[in-house]
């Protein structure tokens, strides 16, 4: 699949977290538990270089759990400091808020023995759109203060928040980067929705996710759809979708469109059980 997508608004986000930096004592990078490399956006290695950072997989209800054990050895193995979470439920948080003081704790301590008063920690909250940065960032402050929606790109402007007296947060928008080279990674972003839906083929992205869960995840594609056999094509289990679960237009044919919207939905929403579209040997 090709898919470029750029907004206007992202090139004018990526300027404010570039000019806010100096204010930031750490930098919270949130990924999508099911896609840790694709939603790891590249242009944050060279931003955040001289920052010290601390990697969440959000959203790991939604993810296969034995892969999300395989990506936190894998970033530990790379000296990242990991906190696996689910912002809905509230689960890791306590993991979160120790995380953030143990990697602040040196700080702190040299801040003390200058003399200086101690004083909250600044921490820049950043992310791929739809990677649950909001839903996040309500969680920890137990209110609303993050505008949230399903489609990318709702969080646009700046907003620092008040977490407890040690820490305040500055909330960015959802940032993707320019183009795309590894279609693998476009086409676990478009699954994962951190791409909107207006500008993609859905059928196309559909057939996509059959072919990826009938080779990784087959008894959880068979047993969502009643599906007698998945040896097939993903158009022909496409097909069959559409006839176990009545997918008709008026005069009989099978209504493609409607069935891809659907399963992708059911995709996207855990319906068809934990599925992680990626591993750390993929890349």
């Amino acid at each position: 699949m090709n898919i470029n997508w750029y907004p206007g608004h992202m090139a004018k986000a990526k300027r404010m977290i570039n000019e806010n930096l100096k204010l930031i004592d750490l930098v919270v990078e949130i990924l999508d538990a099911r896609i840790p490399y694709s939603s790891r956006n590249p242009d944050f290695k060279e931003l955040f270089k001289n920052k010290m950072q601390l990697v969440v997989l959000n959203k790991s209800d939604l993810a296969d759990p034995l892969i999300t054990k395989k990506w936190q050895d894998y970033y530990l193995s790379k000296d990242t400091s990991i906190v696996i979470l689910n912002s809905k439920s509230g689960a890791g948080f306590k993991e979160f808020l120790n995380s953030v003081n143990r990697i602040m704790e040196n700080k702190f301590e040299k801040d003390r023995l200058k003399g200086m008063l101690k004083r909250p920690v600044k921490v820049m909250v950043c992310g791929i759109p739809n990677s649950g940065k909001s839903t996040f960032i309500n969680k920890l402050t137990g209110s609303a203060p993050a505008k949230t929606g399903d489609k990318p790109g709702v969080t646009k402007d700046r907003q620092w928040i008040k977490i407890n007296t040690n820490i305040h947060l500055l909330d960015t928008p959802g940032l993707l980067w320019p183009k795309f080279n590894d279609e693998l990674v476009a086409v676990n972003l478009a699954l994962t929705q951190a791409i909107n839906d207006d500008i993609l083929d859905i059928e196309q992205l559909c057939k996509k996710l059959i072919e990826f869960l009938s080779m990784k995840y087959p008894i959880n594609l068979a047993g969502r759809y009643n599906l007698e056999s998945i040896n097939k094509q993903p158009y022909d289990i496409l097909l069959d979708i559409c006839e176990n679960r009545k997918f008709n237009k008026l005069k009989g044919e099978p209504d493609i469109l409607k069935a891809s919207i659907i399963i992708l939905d059911e995709f996207r929403s855990g319906k068809m059980g934990r599925i992680s579209l990626e591993e750390p040997n993929d890349f």
